[in-house]
């Protein structure tokens, strides 16, 4: 079967890669406090995942007791390499697979034709934990300075700003808060934003679930459509 949300993939690619990740980065946590991801054979079998469909399934959950294991293992506070560079502790990580397997079960879930959508307090941390990780660089803006705004309904609102100095993001102050410091942007545009969607449309969309479009866009949308092409490892 074919993932609607992700075409390139069927729905054995879909277990697949959600078994290797939670291996992988169950040896990752194994592993410590290090400067590079540990080496490809200690986080896979030998044999790969099988295809079967009820040995498959019983990989998975394999697979997921043995990132459950590792993380009470070491504990939250424990070091280990991550990608993002920043919060290298196993509490990270689990935070993080916990917003990887979110997109990655809405996947499983839109294939078979009964989609769920997202907890919000779930969703909500996946807003922020994709902004942090997948968002904020020090790699220069290669363009004119400017800033997107994210809203949830649940009254949580976000800035992305962007300038030679990189992309930052800031919590916008939530009613009944006093406002906090934001980043200058210039005057002669709009700030682009999305007007109020549920955390699980932000997070589906940033994930690139489902259209940008969906979030209903209001301000510069030439600047929407330069972060998406934008690669700041380019």
């Amino acid at each position: 079967m074919q993932v609607p949300s992700c075409p390139e993939w069927t729905l054995f690619d879909l277990v697949q890669h959600m078994g290797e990740s939670h291996r992988f980065w169950a040896a990752t946590v194994a592993a410590g406090p290090a400067a590079t991801p540990p080496a490809k054979s200690a986080s896979k079998d030998v044999l790969g995942s099988p295809r079967e469909r009820e040995a498959l399934l019983a990989w998975l959950t394999a697979s997921t007791q043995q990132l459950l294991d590792a993380l009470r293992e070491a504990g939250q506070d424990r070091g280990c390499w991550t990608w993002w560079g920043t919060s290298q502790t196993a509490g990270a990580v689990a935070r993080h697979q916990l917003q990887e397997i979110s997109p990655d079960t809405y996947d499983a879930q839109i294939t078979v034709g009964t989609p769920q959508p997202l907890p919000d307090e779930v969703a909500l941390n996946g807003v922020d934990e994709f902004l942090s990780t997948c968002s904020a660089t020090t790699s220069p803006w290669p363009h004119t300075p400017g800033a997107v705004d994210l809203h949830a309904t649940a009254g949580r609102s976000w800035r992305l700003s962007v300038s030679a100095g990189g992309a930052r993001i800031t919590r916008l102050p939530t009613p009944g808060t006093m406002p906090a410091p934001l980043p200058a942007r210039p005057r002669t545009q709009p700030t682009p934003h999305s007007g109020a969607r549920t955390a699980c449309e932000l997070v589906l969309a940033l994930h690139g679930r489902t259209p940008v479009d969906s979030l209903e866009l209001e301000g510069d949308r030439h600047l929407v459509d330069l972060l998406q092409a934008w690669d700041p490892d380019e």
